[in-house]
């Protein structure tokens, strides 16, 4: 994951509003583009045959993971011919091609990075911001990722300037309760620090604590460097 350590904000940067956009269908996804949202949901349910795609996958590779270069046109067979263990799971690799070509065509790449994996632990355990445009982020299984509303942040305990402090002792937040958290098949996109004009106001996440025995299946996607 690309993670930049903030620097210290001044206060016209800390008067930045952002807040968020969520609904049940994907077209929510333009409302990344306005200035003032960092975080844009599609709350959806998944299938039966995508679940039990997943749940198979975890039965039989339960360390799997996969990183490659996406293309809208060739994500599907690249997924099911270059990836032995997605043989079976034809209405996953449908589902992540059409996440493909959605975050393609919204931003006019011809190419993604797309980067699926299982988990049994937090992969960013703190809350951080990410150095990039925009990711789009979908828990296929298991906890999915935490983010605090920008107007609940102190961006100044970001990063070394936590003093070594947990998250909630450094008061980066007030309380438990700033802390948001999507659900399983939900679609995310998470605007980052290099997003034009958004430096100082990208979403701070962080992946959840896995519980003991359970894992996670986790899609992300970004713009190629």
């Amino acid at each position: 994951m690309s993670v930049v350590t903030p620097i210290r904000l001044n206060k016209r940067e800390q008067l930045k509003s952002r807040q968020l956009a969520v609904n049940d269908h994907p077209s929510i996804f333009a409302d990344i583009y306005k200035e003032d949202i960092n975080i844009a949901i599609w709350q959806r349910e998944l299938s039966v045959d995508i679940k039990n795609c997943t749940h198979d996958l975890l039965q039989t590779h339960s360390n799997y993971q996969t990183s490659l270069i996406a293309t809208p046109d060739t994500v599907l067979n690249k997924l099911i011919e270059s990836e032995s263990e997605l043989n079976n799971a034809h209405a996953l690799c449908k589902d992540i091609a059409e996440l493909v070509e959605m975050f393609c065509v919204l931003f006019g790449l011809e190419e993604a990075g797309l980067r699926l994996t299982t988990l049994d632990r937090a992969m960013c355990p703190r809350f951080h911001v990410d150095w990039v445009p925009c990711r789009l982020i979908c828990t296929y299984h298991g906890v999915a990722s935490e983010w605090l509303p920008h107007e609940t942040v102190d961006r100044n305990k970001l990063g070394q300037a936590n003093n070594g402090l947990a998250d909630e002792d450094s008061g980066l937040y007030n309380n438990k309760g700033n802390i948001k958290q999507l659900r399983a098949g939900y679609v995310a996109m998470l605007k980052g620090e290099r997003w034009d004009g958004n430096a100082g106001a990208g979403l701070v996440h962080r992946s959840p604590q896995v519980p003991s025995g359970e894992n996670r299946l986790l899609l992300t996607l970004d713009f190629i460097s």
